[in-house]
């Protein structure tokens, strides 16, 4: 049987659905919840907390298409990929999962049943390994398969663990064999070919069941689980290789249209030459990466996912030039990318724009890289002419890469062509301090509190699996009776609490908030018989647990006693204000900006707003108006705010939109503002949008490639914000004499008349500089026979450059001139050569090599060029290599 990856997809959905279990969509591949984990790698990723007893699920049996990225840390494919038939970055994770419902009987059991019955492998060509322990394992595939095709394998194959400790088991393998034709190295040392357990490829897993029946202690000892679980992992690419007969994923219908895609870019044909066919499969696998890694929110940077990001994308990137692409590709291949994944994952069609936006600034500026790249290696080889060992310093290796975004691979190649070596003394020095850059990143990239900091991971996840699921009463209420179900302090469960103690406490119900979905977290009073406490924060602890952090103010607190709680009012009233406001700001800038608007992060405080955004472009101040307006207009419209409990797929179905970092369960909060907007959202809103009062831009702009954002404030909030900036309008129309609303006219004036004053100070410089002719004309020097004046004549704009350029050319029959000026911070380059030098020493050739050492670019005639950058602190070292320039030149 034949099927596209597509159909291979939802049979496998279909058949586990059809059995009981509950289709999961993909969460995205950014963690929401794993701060550890770069990317979502696994199926089970979002599985964790179940399998951890942290989270109780709506169901017991799961069935997922799970989009993935290995391109770092313990599973890194990067460089592999393109090299061999089936290593890639993004691949997509097939799997089934029983909570503690069946077990290894009945998943071995449907494993095969799908396999042969349902897809029509043939039994002949499977065989199994199982642990070498496990005998259950064993003979349940000895119903369906003879002992001599079932393995027994080692712990290094066949046993599975979530880490160190927790929970682990035996795992059984599916293998599906290829073909005695493909080439065996035991063969042909006169040995057996080993099966399942050879390196060689006759054998291809393709599908892994684990067995997840222990929970291990720090000391090894493994204790088995109330509740055995089952997690299984099938790659979606592997198996569609299988199915389709290929002996490649890449020859598959998922990959092979965009290595064809590439092929029409390039003109050059697939299957023709190796290294061509490794750029090819490069391509066509980072284009998919880039797509779903921007899509969820990621964005090329030198910071931990987004330098992986931008590292998979320059990969890309080189290998096109390595095809002869030298214009920007990658963003027209990812058109594919959407044209075979966007039916089952729709949020790349939705996302498609912004994508190709931000591959394509990301070309331009590595096309801007690759050249500053090369001039800084080129200076660092002039600096160190006279090491005779010729080795690179893994410092200057990083610098390169974190300061100017050089691929180390490419710094590599370059360097080794100009005869140096890059040891792996330099790559271990470079990778070690990308590792200490990383940590630095990570530390900084987390908003909010790091509330398991003390290492009291343990005990709540103890509480999670031994207490109810306290209940939220907070949309509701503000006040309620409850019960302390539990007192933690420093990772230990503590029976009573007295004044002036820091305590975390779980109630059984709470009309407190915890901190989730960018909204902050409740604050309050929590009264009992004999004491009271204040609430610092709310936030969840493993997972469900609603946890409040209680300063003890007076008397003492005990487990299992009655108690009072209480919400600040005045606080959660300007919780709910701004996000209300924040979902009208989101609506509002999709339809002024454009749906490829999607949230990136967002923060809602009491007294203002953040909301971060994906755009490609900045956002004008006339955009930025028509948003504010639009928001006040469903502001003053007086809009009820309809919330609703329904079931996920409905929800995506009725037009709400799934927020960037989010994770849903079967049962959604849907917040309906009229037509408006609708969104998943379990924070607290308003009940109507008139409460608002008034809706206030404060601040808009870029906070990383691809990524803008917006401050905003409403309410009291908006008026005290207004009411500053007319004090400030008044007091500035004060010190000019003037009615406020004259100060933008009276201003230009002012700026225009700035202007000419500018003008004729620097007219008044050139002749000064034009004066200094004679005297800069007699500083030339000679270089290989060559006259050659470099002079830095600050103050002067191009124009002044270029005049006294023409003077000194008056003056000096023959020769190369560089002038250079810092204006203000920014730099402008002049060069000039006399004519019968233009041939040796093109003016345009010397602009482009003095420019990138200021930051910049730039280029002319032969005779005369302009160039410039931002980085005057390096003008005279820029101006002081012209002469070593010229002597390369004219002994070249």
């Amino acid at each position: 049987m034949t099927m596209t990856g597509n159909e291979l997809r939802q049979s496998f959905l279909d058949y586990f659905r059809e059995r009981g279990h509950t289709i999961v969509r993909s969460s995205p591949l950014v963690p929401g919840d794993d701060p550890t984990l770069l990317f979502t790698n696994a199926g089970m990723n979002q599985f964790k907390g179940v399998f951890l007893g942290e989270v109780q699920p709506e169901y017991d049996k799961a069935v997922s298409a799970q989009k993935c990225v290995r391109a770092g840390g313990k599973h890194n494919d990067l460089e592999n990929v393109g090299r061999t038939a089936r290593h890639h970055t993004f691949f997509e994770m097939l799997g089934n999962f029983s909570f503690g419902d069946y077990f290894k009987e009945k998943a071995i059991k449907l494993c095969w049943d799908l396999l042969t019955e349902k897809w029509g492998l043939h039994k002949d060509r499977l065989m199994a390994t199982v642990f070498t322990d496990d005998d259950e394992a064993f003979k349940e595939w000895e119903k369906v398969l003879p002992a001599d095709r079932i393995l027994r394998l080692g712990e290094k194959d066949n046993f599975w663990a979530m880490g160190d400790t927790g929970p682990c088991g035996p795992c059984s393998e599916v293998h599906f064999h290829q073909g005695d034709h493909i080439p065996c190295a035991e063969e042909q040392a006169g040995r057996k070919c080993l099966g399942p357990a050879c390196d060689c490829d006759r054998w291809l897993e393709i599908w892994n069941l684990v067995f997840m029946q222990f929970s291990r202690d720090a000391s090894g000892t493994m204790t088995p689980l109330p509740k055995p679980s089952i997690d299984t992992g099938m790659g979606l690419e592997r198996v569609a290789a299988v199915m389709q007969g290929k002996m490649s994923n890449y020859d598959t219908d998922l990959l092979r249209p965009l290595i064809g895609h590439v092929e029409r870019l390039s003109k050059i044909r697939y299957g023709g030459d190796d290294e061509h066919d490794v750029s090819m499969r490069v391509i066509a696998d980072h284009a998919r990466t880039a797509t779903f890694l921007i899509t969820d929110g990621v964005t090329p940077s030198n910071e931990w996912r987004g330098y992986v990001l931008r590292r998979i994308m320059r990969r890309a990137m080189r290998h096109g030039r390595m095809l002869g692409l030298t214009e920007p590709f990658l963003w027209d291949v990812t058109r594919t990318v959407v044209e075979i994944l966007g039916e089952a994952y729709p949020e790349i069609v939705e996302a498609q724009g912004r994508v190709m936006d931000v591959v394509r600034q990301e070309e331009e500026r590595f096309a801007e890289t690759l050249d500053l790249g090369t001039a800084k290696i080129r200076e660092y080889l002039e600096g160190h002419a006279g090491d005779r060992r010729k080795v690179v310093d893994g410092k200057f290796l990083f610098t390169l890469y974190d300061t100017h975004g050089f691929p180390t691979d490419l710094a590599q190649e370059v360097f080794q062509d100009a005869g140096w070596s890059v040891p792996d003394e330099a790559l271990r020095q470079f990778e070690a301090e990308m590792d200490a850059q990383r940590e630095r990143a990570r530390a900084g990239a987390s908003f909010g509190v790091a509330h398991d900091a003390d290492g009291s991971v343990e005990i709540y996840r103890q509480l999670s699996a031994q207490l109810p699921r306290p209940q939220f009463l907070g949309y509701s209420e503000l006040a309620s009776p409850a019960r302390i179900l539990a007192l933690v302090a420093e990772g230990k469960r503590l029976s009573e609490a007295g004044q002036g103690q820091t305590v975390e406490i779980i109630l059984d119900r709470t009309p407190a908030y915890a901190e989730s979905g960018g909204q902050m977290g409740d604050t309050g009073t929590i009264v009992a018989r004999e004491g009271q406490g204040t609430i610092e924060d709310t936030y969840y602890r493993g997972g469900q647990l609603i946890v409040h952090r209680v300063r003890v103010t007076q008397g003492r607190l005990h487990e299992n006693e009655e108690v009072a709680v209480s919400v600040e009012s005045r606080r959660r009233q300007g919780l709910k204000l701004h996000h209300t406001g924040t979902h009208l700001l989101h609506a509002a800038l999709r339809r002024i900006l454009g749906t490829h608007v999607a949230q990136a992060g967002s923060l809602v405080a009491p007294d203002h707003l953040r909301f971060d955004f994906s755009h490609g472009a900045a956002v004008k101040d006339s955009e930025v108006e028509k948003v504010e307006d639009l928001v006040n207009e469903h502001v003053q419209a007086n809009i009820v705010v309809t919330p609703a409990e329904m079931d996920l797929q409905e929800a995506l179905k009725s037009g709400a939109m799934a927020l960037f970092g989010e994770k849903y369960g079967n049962r959604v909060r849907v917040i309906r503002i009229g037509d408006f907007s609708t969104e998943l959202c379990g924070g607290t809103h308003l009940e109507a949008t008139g409460q608002i009062g008034l809706f206030k831009v404060v601040s808009e702009g870029a906070v990383a490639s691809g990524v803008r954002r917006v401050e905003a404030v409403t309410g009291d909030a908006a008026l005290r914000h207004v009411g500053r900036e007319e004090q400030a309008l008044r007091e500035s129309a004060g010190l000019l004499k003037i009615p406020p609303l004259e100060l933008p006219r009276r201003l230009q004036k002012l700026l225009d008349e700035q202007k000419q004053l500018e003008k004729q100070l620097q007219q008044l410089e050139a002749r000064l500089a034009k004066g200094r002719a004679q005297e800069l004309a007699a500083s030339a020097r000679v270089v290989a026979g060559v006259p050659v004046l470099a002079a830095r004549l600050d103050g002067l704009d191009a124009e002044g450059l270029r005049s006294v350029v023409d003077t000194l050319r008056e003056r000096m029959s023959s020769g190369v001139i560089c002038l250079g000026s810092s204006v203000d911070g920014k730099v402008t380059l002049v060069a000039s050569v006399s004519k019968d030098l233009t041939k040796r020493f093109p003016a345009g050739k010397l602009v482009q090599e003095v420019a990138p050492m200021v930051g910049g670019k730039g280029g002319g005639r032969p005779d005369l060029a302009q160039g410039g950058g931002a980085d005057a602190s390096r003008l005279d070292e820029a101006l002081a290599s012209v002469p070593g320039w010229v002597e390369r030149v004219a002994t070249g």
